[in-house]
């Protein structure tokens, strides 16, 4: 056998598994949309994913959650204005710096969050339970590390002092 074909065997393993992430991610997008359709049509999967920042990370400035979805400040400027026009987010300003500005979810907003997640939930049980005679018990640790490494917060561990807020922020004057 070659000195190298240990390496020639990750090879075609991380080949196999970059085919199977890629169609797998395919999917998902596709539950994602699905879901988001179903619950509020108006909303465009970059907006929710704004809103999931929100959701996982508490009260952010338009630059955080633009530098967070990989878009120009400009960009996520008129994503967070939309967002604040559908009653989704709000902007407040902590009293500890009137200078700053953060977008804050709305009870609307996480009513919305919490719809989707729960119905992308059941979409994937259902893809969960018709393939689960293939399913090996190393898939779930993988995904959870495969989710950490890309920088996605646990749904467990999301950010969860919503009422909290009004006692540190306030509507911009």
């Amino acid at each position: 056998m070659p000195k190298d074909a240990p390496a020639l065997d990750a090879g075609i393993a991380d080949s196999e598994a970059l085919e199977a992430l890629l169609a797998a991610s395919r999917a998902m997008v596709g539950i994602a949309a699905r879901s988001l359709a179903d619950i509020d049509p108006d909303v465009t999967l970059p907006q929710y994913r704004a809103l999931i920042v929100l959701a996982a990370r508490g009260p952010q400035r338009v630059a955080d959650i633009s530098a967070e979805l990989q878009v120009v400040a400009s960009t996520g400027t008129r994503m967070c204005d939309r967002l604040v026009r559908k009653g989704l987010a709000r902007r407040s300003r902590p009293t500890s710096d009137r200078r700053v500005v953060k977008l804050t979810l709305t009870a609307a907003g996480r009513r919305l969050v919490n719809k989707v997640t729960e119905s992308r939930r059941k979409q994937l049980a259902a893809v969960v339970a018709a393939t689960a005679d293939v399913w090996h018990p190393a898939v779930a640790p993988a995904l959870r590390a495969f989710a950490a490494a890309s920088g996605e917060v646990p749904e467990s561990e999301w950010w969860l002092g919503y009422p909290s807020l009004d006692e540190e922020f306030e509507a911009p004057a």
